[in-house]
């Protein structure tokens, strides 16, 4: 069984990162072969500045690393080290349909946000199918907004299979945990950088404090109930709290005699010892210079082993030698 995942440096990853597809990725490392990668291909629709995507993909491999991610156990790399993936993408772009890419929400999203429409990201649901097809992936991690972008690559190994063979690709599921599928944002809306309603992983102590306290809630006196449906604190509060911890939140809540700012000191107390071991290992992996390019160098080599291997089943498939 392999699993694949791959995450986009397109700024500070945020905690519906963590839980979406960081920590899934984590876990499932130890259940068969673990293939993931940092989408620097993907991060040129948005990012067009030479400096800050070499930033962004330093801070995303320390991160990843930094939130248990363990080289000897996954393969680790750039997508951009891998230039097999673009040639696969090619090849799926001559049986994709338009109304399939159409129809992807994504794409719509990003243009009504501002982002430029362009041909890259009108087509890159075609690469993310290239990411996960090229290393035969059985599983994907992925949040349950790239739910239909694994719909579009499962669509495309069909008819690449009805083409020219069935043992031509894989059919990769995707792995969506219920509880965290949707991480809500700190004003209520999915957590997004496009929103800018995230809160980091990492960061410093009393810029993220402020985070924290600045989310809006209603005009309830202190002595009022509070509503527990919709509420951004109890949402947050689950992911990073005890069972016990959140039923005594909800109890409190309904009990009224707490004001909010009481609610999101405890949301803070519990984010921030959450992330207590992952900025450790991070300082850590800051102090050992060269030590993450070293592990995506060795990533790269493995993974373009398995790279070679299928594109050259699918060169081979569609005639291409």
């Amino acid at each position: 069984m392999r699993t694949l995942t791959g995450l986009q440096p397109s700024g500070t990853l945020h905690v519906g990162n963590y839980f979406g597809a960081m920590r899934p990725a984590v876990q499932l490392q130890e259940e068969g072969e673990a293939f993931y990668f940092i989408a620097d291909y993907h991060a040129m629709t948005t990012t067009h500045d030479s400096g800050e995507l070499r930033a962004n993909v330093g801070g995303v491999a320390l991160d990843f690393l930094a939130c248990g991610l363990d080289p000897e156990k996954a393969v680790f790399w750039r997508q951009s080290d891998i230039p097999e993936v673009c040639e696969l993408a090619w090849i799926l772009s001559t049986v994709c349909p338009m109304g399939l890419l159409q129809r992807c929400h994504s794409y719509k999203d990003k243009v009504s946000q501002g982002v430029a429409a362009s041909h890259a990201l009108f087509a890159y649901p075609v690469l993310m199918a290239a990411d996960i097809l090229l290393f035969d992936s059985d599983r994907v991690p992925v949040g349950e907004d790239q739910k239909q972008h694994l719909e579009v690559t499962r669509d495309l190994v069909t008819k690449i299979n009805e083409n020219y063979g069935e043992e031509t690709l894989v059919h990769p599921e995707a792995v969506i945990p219920d509880a965290v599928a949707k991480v809500p944002g700190l004003d209520g809306q999915k957590m997004s950088k496009s929103y800018n309603n995230t809160l980091p992983i990492f960061g410093e102590e009393k810029a993220l404090r402020k985070k924290v306290m600045r989310i809006v809630t209603d005009s309830a006196a202190v002595e009022d109930p509070k509503p527990v449906e919709g509420s951004v604190i109890l949402d947050l509060f689950k992911l990073f709290a005890t069972a016990e911890e959140y039923d005594e939140m909800i109890a409190d809540h309904k009990a009224g005699g707490i004001g909010y700012g009481d609610f999101k000191k405890r949301l803070w107390e519990s984010y921030w010892n959450f992330f207590a071991p992952m900025r450790e290992r991070r300082q850590e992996l800051l102090d050992n210079p060269g030590y993450v390019d070293k592990v995506l160098k060795e990533g790269a080599g493995r993974a373009r082993e398995q790279a070679r291997a299928v594109l050259d089943r699918v060169r081979s498939a569609v005639g291409l030698h």
